[in-house]
């Protein structure tokens, strides 16, 4: 017999309920930030990153939620031109960096998935929960994507279950995201280009600072 919401809502509210412990807890310290500082280029423990190899010429960092739809909107119109202009050719270094926002259980609970599911897999799945955000607005339960995305990346229910509610993988992220909040960021997206904020997140606007930074 197949879950319904109502079933896979409760569960998923029973596994991630540390997540959102977790994420009360950001927000009381004022971290998490509605989707909508300074950062260098030295690479920072839990760092996602693609392309160019740690000290290339131009780092970009990236803190982005997977509940965050201007993210998912930026995922999808901006990042396939950006990494086949920078990061397939290896011109620059991309960092990913986590930086969850409401519903918090549910950011967090994603990005534990990801690490889960294995380095090779961190973005397929990263990409893969920011895209189904439109199954959210169309009434599907956060919990069912997740399980679904669980599933395909072969985690069973215990493994997924003991994924999202481990303790210290639940004070790892706290630790990312406080390091975040204490280089100024305060929503997502948000980059840096070696070390300096861009507040045009255009591929255009990337690319002005990107291509100054491979000049010099």
């Amino acid at each position: 017999m197949s879950t319904g919401p109502k079933t896979a809502r409760f569960r998923f509210s029973a596994m991630s309920r540390r997540a959102a412990m977790t994420g009360a807890a950001l927000a009381a310290m004022g971290t998490l930030a509605a989707c909508g500082g300074s950062e260098g280029t030295q690479a920072a423990q839990g760092d996602m990153a693609k392309g160019a190899p740690e000290g290339a010429k131009v780092t970009v960092v990236e803190y982005a939620s997977v509940t965050c739809g201007v993210c998912a909107a930026w995922q999808e119109r901006v990042w396939p031109e950006f990494k086949a202009k920078y990061v397939d050719t290896n011109q620059v270094r991309y960092v990913f960096r986590e930086f969850p926002t409401p519903p918090a259980d549910v950011a967090a609970a994603g990005f534990l998935l990801a690490r889960c599911a294995g380095e090779d897999r961190y973005f397929q799945v990263v990409e893969e929960i920011m895209a189904s955000q439109r199954e959210w607005q169309q009434g599907i339960p956060p919990a069912a994507t997740l399980s679904r995305i669980a599933t395909s990346v072969g985690l069973s229910e215990e493994e997924y279950r003991t994924c999202v509610t481990d303790p210290e993988a639940l004070a790892a992220l706290e630790e990312r995201i406080q390091s975040g909040r204490s280089a100024g960021v305060t929503g997502t997206p948000t980059f840096f280009v070696n070390g300096t904020r861009v507040a045009d997140s255009s591929l255009a606007g990337l690319s002005a600072a990107i291509d100054a930074e491979l000049a010099k």
